[in-house]
């Protein structure tokens, strides 16, 4: 199965839907769409989902093909998941800038992603996902809170 999610920030993004729907492939597609209405005769389409129905998808999945959001990707890495992962682009009304662009191209030099940059690859790309295996990811969060913690100290001395 294939899990499509887009988030659930008020972020359309249409062109990756119609993206997974031209796909000529014999495999389920789930996706959580947001707040992009979207209707398909491929995809079983839901605009929200609860935390443990997206879990649940989340870890069914052999696939799951993705914004370009750090929470998601964060997660999916969690649990060791092959993403292919696009970015909204501010051109296309999508986002208001194009920061998940960054987003993308950290996450994918550092393999942890296979990055979705021309639409019509997609189809490549889930065959590329066949063999990719992404990078463990590990977290910096203790790292990042005890350097928070020293500057907070730092300040409040002052």
């Amino acid at each position: 199965m294939i899990f499509v999610t887009l988030g659930t920030q008020d972020k359309h993004f249409p062109r990756l839907l119609e993206a997974v729907e031209k796909l000529d492939i014999d495999e389920k597609i789930i996706a959580q769409t947001g707040s992009t209405d979207f209707k398909s005769n491929k995809m079983e389409v839901h605009k929200f989902l609860s935390q443990d129905e997206f879990n649940k998808y989340m870890e069914e999945a052999r696939i799951v093909i993705t914004h370009a959001g750090v929470g998601t990707i964060i997660y999916g890495l969690s649990i060791d998941k092959t993403m292919i992962v696009a970015a909204r682009l501010k051109k296309y009304g999508e986002h208001v800038n194009d920061h998940q662009l960054q987003i993308l191209d950290t996450f994918s030099k550092d393999g942890y992603i296979i990055p979705l940059r021309e639409f019509s690859e997609l189809k490549n790309k889930i065959i590329e996902a066949e063999k990719f295996k992404p990078k463990k990811f590990i977290s910096n969060n203790k790292n990042f809170v005890k350097l928070l913690d020293n500057e907070i100290t730092k300040l409040t001395k002052e």
